[in-house]
């Protein structure tokens, strides 16, 4: 009881609620500029809260997580472009909602549902968190570690990927990373060539920013074309009535107990979750052939299920030490920088900071929601800001966020060369993800696999390795294994990533006839939308126009 009450009394400083909002403005238009993904934000975020307390500094970084899944709705159904990669599904039945004249109804369902999503996954972290953590903690000793680790590694390798090959060089890029700087076992230097900064490894902010900011950023300055789309300006209604709720009710239910599934899967995000929702509620709903071409019940399912995953996400991360995501990585490293070592000690040793967690995440979802159902027509002249304006800032601000981690300029050089390090990975289709996993969970790895050979010569073998260390290795065996296998039946044109592999091909192809007969209506990509009503207004006014000259 003291740690609750010591948890909910350090949120009731105002500061922090001046830091939440900060990261509720941030986050709304991280989501809204396509391109700027939730992971570069809390990055870059992560270098200015660094001279913060721990639960001011997370006030920011958890606000910005939680309003960039609202805000990323916008650019999915008004441009037809994902806002952030959680938000993939949501273009499906999004945008053709906006091209029949109900763009506000598709924001304000999306709102609706994403809020009720990461509430219940709130409430799969309050209950599934301490039992989990518990029982690491009674269980998993070094070998269990190491497994767990492995486990964690090997599941990214195999979501990020069509080619499995692709990701498992990443993974084994980021553990070589890793390796850089001075071994805690020997206090040996290895691989910093006589350079001092390197001492203490690689900089995990400025590979964070680099990989995912920098690297986004100099790939859309090599790739930009201007764009003849315009956002749709026309929003329509706004609240759903009686029969649209109870029509969504059925989707967002199944749609938020697969989010709630993949969340607890380290490394499975909501892009994932977000498609095998909407397909499943396909799969339940009545009226099938209406997905994709703007059915409520796809928005809803798609949002819901994306949106579900930050509580599982969490649960891992918190709870295990296993970032349930690339956010839930940098979170980490914020956190390791703060003196707080996430994982099963965390509820021993700081309940009272797990408890101000979920309470800045429930704030931060009922003020990203408050602000969703505000008709956002400014946020659809954001998304006319001219891309070179925003180019600017977010190079500016990557460059003082990443020197203020370490007040140095080998910092900075650092982010820069990873930047190009990450463009040239992402021409090559090798995933980002498991080069920043295996940095940040290498030295973990590599620390309880010593341990480990270190006990081996003294005791049995079955002794020291338990079955939850060997029941991971397989898993995480199987992990790579299994994708490797489906995509090795199909055809070399049709393989895909994880989630190509789950869905049926009959998602897939409704997914591709949904976008080829929206790319074969041009004259509808424009900014005023027809609305279904429209033909009448001009009827009536032509009528009036027409009395009035005759009068």
């Amino acid at each position: 009881m003291n740690a609750l009450l010591e948890g909910l009394n350090s949120l009731l400083d105002i500061s922090i609620l001046l830091y939440m909002l900060v990261g509720l403005m941030l986050g709304f238009m991280v989501g809204a500029f396509p391109g700027i993904t939730a992971t570069m934000a809390v990055a870059l975020a992560a270098g200015f809260t660094m001279t913060l307390e721990p639960v001011q500094g997370l006030a920011v970084l958890l606000t910005i997580y939680v309003a960039a899944n609202f805000g990323d709705r916008v650019p999915s159904i008004l441009i037809n472009t994902p806002g952030t990669p959680a938000s993939i599904a949501t273009t499906l039945d999004g945008y053709p909602m906006a091209k029949q004249g109900r763009a506000g109804l598709a924001l304000t369902i999306s709102a609706i549902v994403s809020a009720v999503g990461i509430l219940a996954s709130l409430v799969l972290f309050a209950v599934a968190a301490v039992p989990i953590a518990s029982f690491a903690r009674d269980y998993f000793k070094s070998p269990e570690l190491f497994a767990l680790v492995v486990f964690g590694i090997s599941i990214m390798i195999g979501i990020s990927s069509k080619s499995m090959l692709k990701g498992i060089l990443a993974g084994l890029f980021g553990l070589m990373l890793g390796t850089v700087g001075t071994y805690a076992a020997t206090a040996d230097q290895r691989f910093t060539f006589g350079v001092l900064d390197l001492v203490e490894g690689v900089n995990f902010i400025a590979v964070i920013i680099g990989l995912f900011g920098i690297a986004e950023l100099f790939d859309q300055l090599l790739t930009h074309r201007a764009s003849r789309v315009r956002p749709i300006s026309s929003l329509g209604r706004w609240l759903p009535n009686r029969s649209e709720l109870k029509q969504s009710g059925r989707a967002t239910a199944v749609g938020g107990a697969v989010g709630l599934g993949v969340g607890l899967i380290p490394a499975a995000g909501g892009d994932i979750a977000g498609l095998i929702g909407w397909e499943r509620a396909r799969k339940v709903s009545k009226r099938p052939e209406m997905f994709g071409k703007g059915s409520i019940e796809g928005v809803a399912a798609s949002d819901s299920a994306s949106s579900a995953t930050l509580g599982g996400s969490l649960t891992t991360t918190m709870a295990l030490g296993i970032p349930g995501d690339s956010v839930m990585a940098v979170m980490i490293g914020s956190m390791i920088i703060w003196g707080i070592t996430p994982g099963p000690t965390l509820f021993t040793n700081r309940p009272d900071l797990v408890v101000s967690i979920v309470g800045i995440m429930l704030i931060a979802t009922i003020l990203s929601l408050a602000l969703s159902l505000v008709r956002m027509k400014g946020m659809v002249k954001l998304l006319d800001v001219p891309q070179p304006y925003l180019w600017s800032g977010i190079l500016i601000f990557c460059i003082i966020g990443t020197y203020a981690t370490s007040n140095s300029l080998s910092t900075v050089v650092t982010m820069l060369v990873f930047g190009v390090i990450g463009v040239m990975l992402k021409r090559m289709q090798v995933p980002a993800g498991p080069v920043v996993l295996g940095l940040l969970l290498g030295p973990l790895a590599e620390e309880n696999l010593a341990r480990t050979l270190a006990i081996l010569p003294t005791r049995p073998f079955f002794e020291v390795v338990s079955p939850i260390a060997l029941v991971l290795l397989a898993l995480a065996v199987l992990s790579i294994v299994m994708p490797a296998i489906r995509a090795a039946r199909r055809p070399r044109a049709d393989r895909g990533s994880l989630a190509d592999s789950i869905l049926h091909d009959d998602s897939i192809q409704q997914i591709e006839k949904a976008h080829d007969e929206l790319a074969a209506q041009p004259d509808l990509l424009t900014s005023t939308v027809r609305n279904i009503d429209a033909p009448k207004r001009r009827a009536r006014t032509s009528r009036k126009n027409s009395e009035e000259t005759e009068k």
